[in-house]
């Protein structure tokens, strides 16, 4: 196989639905495809000692970053039997509500595609230095710590 080139997946600011409806309707030309399976991380209003996340702030060492996204990509590419992955994650404040990380993968089977949309969902969370700081409604904050 040959070596891919990184891709892109910092987007500032929310992820827009449109984005995610272009993506679904780009594949669908795309006949030796069986399966997609999408995960969507969304902003909650989640309440930390008594106030309430309106947003979240995200920064990265971008160029890091991008090669740790780009390392899960060609693990997940080796690992599973998938066609493509797609992966956006925002950068700048995202509202609660919003959506901040968006993974899509397409495979033959829609085991395959599902097992490996998990696969990169866990390994951004776990791997990737992304940071995030909580935006209370008083404007106040706290950095986030994934749970």
């Amino acid at each position: 196989m040959d070596k891919k080139k990184p891709k892109k997946v910092f987007v500032q600011g929310a992820i827009p639905p449109e984005k995610i409806a272009n993506s679904i309707a780009n594949h669908q030309s795309k006949t030796n495809i069986g399966a997609h399976s999408i995960f969507l991380g969304q902003i909650r209003a989640d309440e930390i000692d008594g106030k309430t996340v309106s947003a979240i702030d995200y920064s990265a060492y971008e160029e890091m970053a991008e090669n740790v996204f780009h390392e899960i990509r060609e693990a997940a590419f080796a690992k599973f039997d998938i066609t493509c992955a797609h992966i956006y994650h925002s950068l700048g404040e995202v509202k609660t509500g919003e959506i901040c990380l968006f993974v899509f993968t397409s495979s033959a089977h829609r085991k395959i595609a599902i097992e490996a949309c998990n696969y990169f969902v866990e390994e951004i969370k776990a791997n990737v230095p992304i940071f995030g700081k909580e935006i209370f409604e008083d404007e106040t904050h706290q950095w986030k710590v994934n749970k």
